[in-house]
């Protein structure tokens, strides 16, 4: 039998990891908001005004996740300072979300083909210093529009089978305005992980991933607190990642255009580098770089297997 040391080395075996820990995540304590629209959403906003005005992000953010019978969730509430129609435009086109999710040190590539009800995303998973797509794992998400109305927005990326046999991977976004100048979002991701996630997962973190920690404090034995590991730690950065990466989006609008993938790039990594603890993987050097390489792959394979 290959041990499982040997088994995560393989160049496929390895990127589907990073993949099952490098997409996206939500709230575990708390219910989804329903999908019928501004008025429950904007309920839940009221529920945890305090939790967003005081929590350890240091902005308006809160953050919950769960881990129970192979199913992991997070959820992520957060208030962009910019009004919802510019939101709502921004976040519903797959094309746009091919800018956002690049950002993330795992993300070597984003190709969009677009449909009629929905579009597809193909997200390149893989380690985080620099690799071409060939070498990183495709995750092929299925994108829609699930309800566009003058003050809300309902976006579903989901696929039925992901890396090492996990299954179920379901993104959620939701916004609506909370004034004319602030938006409320919520995005969440759940997905279930089966004997070989499971074995491969439980070998990186007694690995690699050791000492690696996520947002939520838990308390242990005699009362200690600290931050949570594991699984849900990985998957609560990787939310607050692409939070971030969302937020950045927004705020290069307000730049040229043929100066946004810079400055995207730029203010991202200043906005996880307030998050030491928890988000430093590498110098600001290295990142552009990388990045910088990987926006020429993206460009080439667009053309190529995109619409």
């Amino acid at each position: 039998m290959i041990g499982v040391g040997h088994f995560l080395l393989g160049r496929f075996t390895a990127c589907a990891l990073w993949a099952v820990l490098v997409f996206w995540s939500g709230v575990g304590l708390a219910a989804e908001p329903a999908t019928n629209g501004e008025g429950v959403l904007l309920a839940r906003h009221s529920a945890i005004k305090a939790k967003l005005e005081k929590n350890q992000f240091g902005a308006p953010i809160y953050l919950e996740s769960t881990e129970s019978q192979g199913k992991v969730r997070v959820d992520m509430y957060g208030v962009f300072n910019y009004p919802f129609d510019m939101v709502r435009d921004a976040l519903q086109s797959p094309a746009n979300w091919c800018d956002i999710a690049p950002q993330h040190i795992n993300i070597k590539a984003c190709v969009y083909k677009r449909g009629g009800e929905s579009s597809q995303l193909t997200l390149y998973s893989g380690r985080k210093h620099y690799q071409p797509p060939s070498d990183a794992y495709p995750l092929k998400l299925r994108f829609r529009v699930v309800s566009q109305q003058p003050r809300y927005l309902h976006l579903s990326l989901d696929a039925d089978e992901g890396p090492l046999r996990t299954k179920d991977h379901r993104i959620t976004l939701q916004a609506a305005p909370l004034d004319s100048q602030r938006t409320f979002l919520y995005f969440s991701y759940t997905y279930s992980h089966g004997p070989v996630a499971r074995m491969a997962i439980k070998s990186y973190f007694s690995t690699l991933g050791r000492g690696k920690v996520g947002f939520s404090v838990v308390g242990g034995k005699g009362g200690k607190q600290y931050y949570i590991e594991g699984v849900r730690g990985a998957i609560e950065r990787n939310t607050v990642r692409y939070y971030l990466a969302l937020q950045t989006y927004m705020d290069a609008l307000k730049y040229p255009e043929s100066q946004r993938f810079e400055q995207r790039l730029s203010r991202w990594f200043d906005l996880t580098s307030k998050y030491q603890r928890q988000l430093k993987e590498m110098e600001m050097g290295d990142y552009l770089a990388s990045k910088r390489l990987e926006h020429k792959n993206q460009l080439a394979l667009q053309k190529t297997e995109g619409s």
